[in-house]
């Protein structure tokens, strides 16, 4: 895909996500994978009023080569690609209903939720919470370097998602389905039980799924 394809494409998903209120004012980004680099939205810029020239290009070293400055949570998106050469696209938004997980508590650690529909175990897989830290802060990008190859998401505690694709539109399809089933989870009670393990292998089977 061209760089203006990317461009037009991190636009169209950032708005629809804005629209639909996964997130608010100035806070998340995205990026997209290119042959020579990077695009990324620029930093405290409103995902729901992106400009295609505004969003930043940086090389394969992370340097900033042309358009706004870039997101400070740039590092963060570097080493993803670094660590996972199957990454086209990364979504990080502040979803309302995963925020809002992480103050109530998480399932555990290394699975922020259970599996309660097909879809989560098809479409999202384990998401393990990274404790808080400061926005852009280096030792969470390092974190997330460490598990960018085994998941495709991680939680960040007080902050929300970040989800990793084979393109963006993918990367955002997984984030909405991973904050739909955080809503779910935090709006039962009494809380459902996960899928069992028989149930979880047949998806696996079916559909191969890796889980």
């Amino acid at each position: 895909m061209t760089d203006a394809k990317l461009r037009e494409e991190i636009c169209a998903v950032g708005a629809s996500l804005y629209a639909r209120g996964y997130t608010v004012g100035s806070a998340g980004n995205i990026s997209a994978r290119c042959d020579d680099g990077w695009l990324i939205t620029p930093t405290d810029a409103c995902l729901g009023r992106l400009d295609p020239a505004d969003i930043a290009k940086v090389d394969a070293q992370g340097r900033h080569v042309s358009g706004a400055r870039p997101s400070k949570t740039l590092e963060l998106h570097r080493r993803i690609y670094e660590n996972n050469a199957d990454t086209r696209g990364i979504v990080h938004t502040h979803s309302t209903s995963l925020v809002a997980l992480t103050l109530a508590g998480v399932w555990s650690d290394e699975d922020v939720l259970p599996p309660i529909t097909p879809y989560y175990v098809m479409k999202v897989g384990h998401v393990p919470l990274v404790r808080y830290r400061r926005p852009g802060d280096p030792q969470v990008a390092a974190e997330i370097a460490r598990r960018a190859s085994s998941v495709r998401a991680v939680l960040l505690e007080r902050l929300g998602p970040v989800v990793w694709e084979r393109s963006v539109s993918h990367a955002s399809y997984a984030l909405e389905e991973l904050e739909e089933t955080a809503r779910l989870w935090l709006m039962t009670t009494p809380r459902p039980a996960p899928l069992d393990q028989s149930a979880i292998a047949d998806l696996c089977a079916a559909f191969g799924v890796r889980w």
